[in-house]
């Protein structure tokens, strides 16, 4: 690994971490916005897979479908096979809630967001652990 690639996957972590900090800050608000809160946890876990996929040089279409590139990841590693659950929990998130289209449905419940959030911290975590100390975020 360059330090060009290393740096890449570090950006990719960090914006996968910031996309969790969002999260946070977001159900904190005075009027806690779990509709673009649970986006954020999509996001966290697409950046974190792509972090992954970039240091094994692994090329990846632009996509938001987490379950199809940690089915991608699970070439490198088969520990990526038991979180294709989290890929199709979370893969709808990248665009539900985010476009009026059901008026009755604008906003995940509390239980959804909370088994979101859960799932794609958890999924970071993991990310961190098959990935070397020197590109984790400072």
């Amino acid at each position: 690994m360059n330090e060009a690639q290393r740096l890449l996957i570090q950006s990719w972590l960090i914006k996968s971490q910031h996309d969790l900090s969002a999260t946070h800050q977001l159900i904190l608000a005075s009027t806690p916005l779990l509709d673009i809160a649970i986006y954020h946890c999509q996001q966290s876990a697409e950046k974190a897979i792509k972090a992954f996929l970039t240091y094994h040089n692994f090329v990846f279409q632009r996509t938001h479908d987490i379950e199809s590139l940690i089915y991608a990841a699970s070439a490198f590693d088969v520990q990526f096979s038991a979180w294709a659950y989290v890929g199709r929990m979370l893969t709808p998130y990248a665009t539900s809630y985010r476009y009026p289209a059901d008026p009755f449905n604008m906003s995940p419940t509390q239980l959804e967001f909370d088994q979101a959030l859960d799932a794609a911290q958890k999924f970071y975590d993991f990310v961190l652990t098959v990935l070397p100390s020197s590109t984790h975020p400072l």
